[in-house]
């Protein structure tokens, strides 16, 4: 027996919404890969990202965003 001071109901709606998250996280990486969007994930503090064709890399694909993403902060 479990020695927690959470209830029952508790843990069950805590586990719904552990559900819940990680279908729609599921669902917005199904998307993103048809809509050719890689997604992005951080493993031990490295991101990698995963591309339309299911490739791993370490390598931003869109590195000239984050130039002109910098650019609009200065103005």
């Amino acid at each position: 027996m479990r020695n927690d001071k959470l209830s029952l109901e508790t843990h069950e709606w805590a586990r719904e919404m552990l559900r819940i998250g990680n279908r729609a996280a599921k669902r917005a990486q199904e998307e993103n890969r048809k809509k050719g969007i890689p997604n992005v994930y951080d493993f031990n503090g490295h991101l990698y990202y995963e591309l339309p064709n299911g490739e791993l890399t370490k390598e931003d694909p869109y590195p000239l965003l984050k130039d002109t993403d910098s650019d609009e902060e200065k103005c």
